[in-house]
């Protein structure tokens, strides 16, 4: 494969404290991928993990009833199919490209080696890892203590954050997004979703199309986001 420019990925919070020397090193033993829109990632087994360079991932559970649960996306620079960092033999979700995507992928069975030479390398992924269990400590607690009216607000000014891409008239979040994807985020279904955003759009706060999402008033959002849970149904 055509060898990585170190200079794009030095800067990537994975490769932080790294010489030029030790990121050559680690590059050499990753290989780069496409996936085409709407294309799987990975199997059930951790084989390998990921980072992203282009493109957006959407990794995802079914549960047991066969409904499928959003985890969390993935944007260029984050790192992800790190089940070898938690000594898991399966990865915990599923990643499928949101769009079309480009990644680094190095295989499970280097990971041993690679941290054993390269330490920060182990440091900067159980950071990664530990500030996704703290979103996921959020997530748990919004679900369980707010309106759905909120956890929507909370979800989209999230996403805005991660993947936002500022406009004249606001920010759009800049990959493909439909409702059924924050149903799937936020715990509830597609008509409420619906119901909801279709709202804040006669009110002039969002405008949304088909996959296609933009807070036309974030700080109105925000206000939605914080403020007590008094109105609303899960």
């Amino acid at each position: 494969m055509a060898k990585v420019d170190t200079s794009l990925v030095a800067h990537l919070p994975l490769f932080a404290g790294m010489t030029p020397e030790a990121l050559d090193e680690i590059l050499r033993e990753a290989r780069s991928a496409r996936y085409p829109k709407n294309s799987a990632m990975q199997g059930a087994d951790a084989q390998c993990f990921f980072l992203l360079l282009h493109g957006h991932v959407r990794a995802a559970k079914t549960t047991p009833a066969g409904e499928q649960i959003v985890v969390r996306y993935v944007t260029p620079g984050e790192t992800f199919g790190l089940a070898m960092a938690i000594g898991a033999a399966r990865y915990p979700a599923t990643a499928m490209a949101v769009d079309d995507s480009v990644v680094l992928i190095w295989p499970t069975s280097a990971w041993p080696r690679l941290v054993e030479r390269f330490p920060a390398l182990a440091a900067n992924t159980l950071q990664t890892v530990g500030t996704r269990l703290q979103e996921s400590h959020t997530r748990i607690l919004e679900m369980s203590t707010q309106q759905v009216e909120q956890r929507i607000a909370h979800a989209l000014l999230r996403l805005a954050k991660q993947s936002g891409k500022k406009l004249d008239h606001g920010i759009e979040i800049d990959f493909p997004i439909s409702r059924q994807d924050i149903a799937q985020m936020t715990g509830t279904t597609l008509h409420t979703v619906s119901r909801i955003l279709s709202g804040w759009e006669s009110q002039g706060l969002v405008e949304s199309g088909r996959q296609r999402i933009i807070l036309r008033e974030p700080h109105k959002i925000v206000v939605l986001a914080e403020r007590s849970a008094d109105s609303g149904a899960a």
